[in-house]
Order: structure tokens, then C-alpha cells, then sequence
């Protein structure tokens, strides 16, 4: 192939791949989420990893997570309980999304935004929930350096994991509301395809699976 023809060539990829088109036969803003879920995913496993493998090796012990997060409620010691209305909320929020995205391919504007709204309120609802498991750490001396309950690198751990996390899921719930707002206002009608809807509930679904493995191997084990 000369120059003069490679030279043509480079504009047209360009151009196909800005533009809103198919890309290996699927929409292009669906594998551009893939790739960067995929990136993120990289990104949770060496934090999991780390985790798994610091706590594996410190000599000094790990504290009780059924303790640790345990609450008190009406004079009745109730452990994870809050962590457990957290997993609630975040895995219902999921079905929400998928019912969203159902409603969008059916073309029902109203029911969609709706829905998406609800699944937003969730993911609200879960970043509160987190800031009040926080701050109750904080206030009981757990830092990310320093921990009273036994291993310090407890206090990393979870700030950075659940931190990360955390940022994770109020940026979805920002860019749900921005997605419901263009459904209720009738974007998608003028275009004829609620794609965008699905992307965002491809980025919801995963922020949802994280959590799993995180309530699984940070709380349960």
C-alpha cells in the first residue's frame, strides 16, 4: 500500500469511528464503554488483589468484620446489618436500570426517565449510607494509617477500596440523572434510539458487580 493511499485511508477511520456508527458490529459508545470497563476492571482487581494478599500477610490480626460494622438498634447488637440494607439497595438498584433500559427499548419515555430516577435515588441512597459507615470509623480512631482494632492496614484497605468504589457510584448517579433528563426531555424520541440507555446501564450493572465482590471478600471473609 503507497503513502498517498494510507494517507486517504487515515481520514476515513477517523471519520467512522466519531461519527455514530457501528464498531465491530456494535454501536460505538457500547464498546467504548466496554473498553473503559474493562480498564476499570484492571484497576479493581489490583486493589482486591492487594487487599487479599496484605491481609494474608500481616502478623498482627485482622479485626472482626461482623464487629467491626456491627450496630446497635434498640439495645439489640445486629452485625453487618447496615452493610447488608447497603447490598440491598445497591442490588436493587440494578433491577431498576434493567427494567429501564427495557422500558427504553420500548419506547416509553415517561416510564424510562422514571425508573432510571429511581435507580439513581438507590445509588444516592447507598453513597449516604457509606459516608455514615465512615464517618462512625472515623470517630472510632480508624485511619488510613493507624487502626485501635488491630492491623493498620486495615484502615487503607478499606478507605481506598470502598473509597474508590464509592466515587464510582456517585458519578453514576450523576450521569443517570443526566441521562433521565435528556429521556424526559424527549431526546432520544428525536434521534429514535435509547442506546444511551443502555450504555449508562452497562456502567450501572458493573458498579453493581464490584460491589459483590467486595461485600464477599471485605466483609464476609
Amino acid at each position: 500500500m503507497t503513502d498517498a493511499v494510507l494517507a486517504q485511508g487515515l481520514p476515513g477511520i477517523v471519520d467512522d469511528w466519531s461519527a455514530d456508527k457501528q464498531t465491530f458490529q456494535v454501536h460505538w459508545g457500547k464498546a467504548m464503554m466496554w473498553i473503559f470497563l474493562l480498564s476499570d476492571t484492571f484497576i479493581f482487581s489490583c486493589f482486591v488483589t492487594s487487599y487479599m494478599s496484605v491481609r494474608s500477610a500481616t502478623t498482627v490480626p485482622w479485626p472482626d468484620p461482623s464487629e467491626v460494622f456491627a450496630l446497635t438498634i434498640f439495645g439489640q447488637h445486629m452485625p453487618l446489618i447496615l452493610i447488608a440494607i447497603m447490598t440491598f439497595i445497591l442490588i436493587s438498584s440494578s433491577g431498576t436500570m434493567a427494567m429501564a433500559v427495557n422500558f427504553g427499548y420500548r419506547k416509553d419515555r415517561k416510564t424510562t426517565a422514571l425508573l432510571m430516577l429511581a435507580t439513581a435515588a438507590f445509588g444516592a441512597t447507598f453513597v449516604s449510607m457509606q459516608v455514615f459507615e465512615w464517618s462512625k470509623l472515623i470517630a472510632e480512631g480508624v485511619r488510613p494509617w493507624s487502626n485501635p482494632m488491630g492491623a493498620p492496614q486495615f484502615g487503607a484497605c478499606f478507605f481506598m477500596i470502598t473509597g474508590f468504589h464509592g466515587a464510582h457510584v456517585s458519578i453514576g448517579v450523576i450521569y443517570l440523572l443526566t441521562v433521565a433528563f435528556k429521556v424526559w426531555r424527549g431526546d432520544f424520541e428525536k434521534s429514535g434510539s435509547y442506546v444511551s440507555v443502555e450504555i449508562a446501564g452497562l456502567y450501572w450493572h458493573f458498579v453493581d458487580l464490584v460491589w459483590v465482590f467486595i461485600f464477599a471478600l471485605f466483609y464476609l471473609w
